[in-house]
């Protein structure tokens, strides 16, 4: 093909928000979208318009601030999801370049058709020309999936993307929806698809992967070779049960690799570890050690034979330069005496921007209290510190405002906790197996919340004895799932912090619905 652009479709808020407990609030998605922004990514898919009044707000939110990257709503082939999904957008419509796209789909394999969809083959394709025809009405920009096109007939496949590009689709998305395929045969069906469908070379070709089966990063990569010229991905792999395919890697594949793929994409690969690491801040999805371009490990060595071959000469055993992906911009220059001004200035390099002066004076004096505990304060800090509960919507039920923890050699643990109940403050001690366990059951002696905990995650910010500890805890009740972070220089608080932020998100009213690709 003749395109030797590869556009980067990112859905991290849309998709990635998907993960349990990722649920992000509209400034959390503000807050990303402008990263993802000066990340470079040509489309940022920002959420499901009709899933709630809360995601069409935050979709509509990104569409105002964001000027050069399309933003995107999703919308399944209804009318009343299209033409939220072209309010939600609008605003992005009112820019110079309007750039604001809506992305419609419909199940196309024969188990979803007949068992989800009840629909027959003919109304499947009348559904998607007519959704596309409403998408029109809002932009010229209108994109197609065929949901669960690994398990589609291929006849069909053809008829149907025929259909919607004859009716004004500019872009075909061919989903591997459950993360199904294998590498050779998905790029066999990209290629037979650009080859069989009319009008094919009228329209972009995209993919979407899954990783159930560990290859959406290697299925999405095989259908670029096939003719795609879009990926659909997410920061970190985020994503729906295994993830999605992960943005860094297919970026960093496509650059390192030029002589395979000969492509180019517009991502400032130097912004990648920031983005990793305000994405895995704000949805508590820590990033494994050994992850590829953005894990802590990732451009470390331990063999003393690769040790001496990178000294020697660093392309031994080091296919791409840390630098080259963000590693080294992660130090923040400033301490206890810096100024606020100074402090704002860092904010706005790092891509975060504070509702008010009341939010800066906020976060400027937690920034102030964090240089007395540490020596070095990092980038990772003021992420963390930006990250907690204040900045986001989420009412403050509950809030710590004593902790006395008592643990020591041969003495069952013992944990006294304070806390605010809607400003009422109440006490209660516990035992436990250890000072979070007593901590955690203390508080659930005062708020009797039957939650579930699923995940108790500890992260150490960055290096040294006095890093901030970053903590997740996952709970669940009712079916509905929450994270809460909390971090600190001490892991027992930053876990009563994280537990606290959990609780309150449990209790508020934020629900999120959303269809799946």
């Amino acid at each position: 093909m003749k395109n030797k652009q590869l556009i980067i479709f990112d859905t991290t808020l849309r998709d990635g928000e998907q993960s349990p407990g990722a649920a992000m609030t509209k400034e959390e998605k503000i807050r990303i979208a402008r990263q993802l922004e000066k990340l470079g990514v040509n489309i940022i898919e920002a959420g499901f318009a009709a899933a709630s009044p809360g995601d069409f707000d935050a979709i509509y939110s990104v569409a105002g601030v964001i000027k050069n990257s399309t933003v995107c709503s999703l919308a399944r082939a209804s009318e009343n999801d299209v033409r939220r999904a072209g309010e939600a957008i609008q605003p992005a419509m009112q820019h110079a370049q309007k750039n604001g796209r809506i992305h419609t789909f419909i199940a196309t394999s024969k188990i979803h058709m007949e068992n989800k969809l009840r629909m027959t083959p003919d109304q499947v394709v009348e559904r998607a020309v007519q959704a596309v025809k409403w998408a029109l009405e809002y932009t010229d920009d209108v994109e197609f999936s065929a949901e669960d096109a690994v398990r589609s007939d291929m006849d069909f496949l053809v008829r149907v993307f025929d259909a919607v590009i004859q009716a004004g689709a500019t872009t075909i998305n061919v989903p591997d929806t459950v993360g199904y395929s294998i590498p050779a045969l998905w790029g066999e069906r990209m290629q037979q698809l650009i080859a069989r469908v009319p009008d094919s070379d009228k329209v972009i070709w995209s993919t979407h992967c899954h990783n159930d089966l560990g290859m959406a990063v290697a299925n999405s990569l095989a259908a670029v070779m096939g003719g795609a010229r879009q990926v659909e991905c997410t920061i970190n792999g985020l994503g729906e049960r295994a993830g999605n395919a992960s943005l860094e890697e297919i970026v960093m594949a496509v650059k390192t690799r030029r002589d395979v793929f000969n492509l180019e994409t517009r991502i400032d690969t130097t912004q990648i570890v920031p983005t990793s690491k305000m994405v895995s801040s704000i949805t508590g999805y820590p990033v494994q050690p050994n992850k590829a371009i953005v894990g802590a490990n990732a451009f470390a060595h331990e063999s003393g034979i690769h040790q001496d071959g990178v000294l020697k000469h660093r392309e031994t055993y080091e296919i791409m330069r840390a630098e080259d992906v963000g590693w080294n911009a992660n130090k923040l220059t400033l301490g206890k005496l810096s100024g606020r001004n100074a402090f704002r200035s860092r904010l706005g390099e790092l891509g975060i921007t504070l509702d008010g002066e009341e939010a800066l004076n906020t976060v400027f004096a937690r920034f102030k209290d964090l240089a007395d505990k540490k020596s070095e304060i990092f980038d990772e800090d003021l992420q963390a510190l930006v990250s907690d509960e204040f900045v986001s919507n989420t009412p403050e039920l509950f809030k710590l405002v004593y902790l006395q923890v008592c643990s020591q050699t041969g003495e069952i643990p013992h944990a006294i906790v304070t806390i605010t109940e809607s400003g009422s403050e109440k006490r209660a001690e516990a035992d436990g197996g250890g000072p979070v366990d007593a901590s955690f059951k203390a508080i659930e002696s005062i708020v009797n919340s039957g939650a579930e905990l699923q995940l108790y995650s500890v992260n150490n910010i960055t290096s040294g004895t006095d890093a901030q500890g970053e903590v997740t805890v996952r709970l669940s009740k009712g079916g509905r799932i929450v994270n809460g972070q909390g971090a600190d220089t001490d892991i027992v608080i930053a876990s009563v912090k994280a537990y606290l932020n959990a609780l309150n998100r449990l209790y508020s009213k934020m629900e999120r619905a959303h269809p799946q690709i």
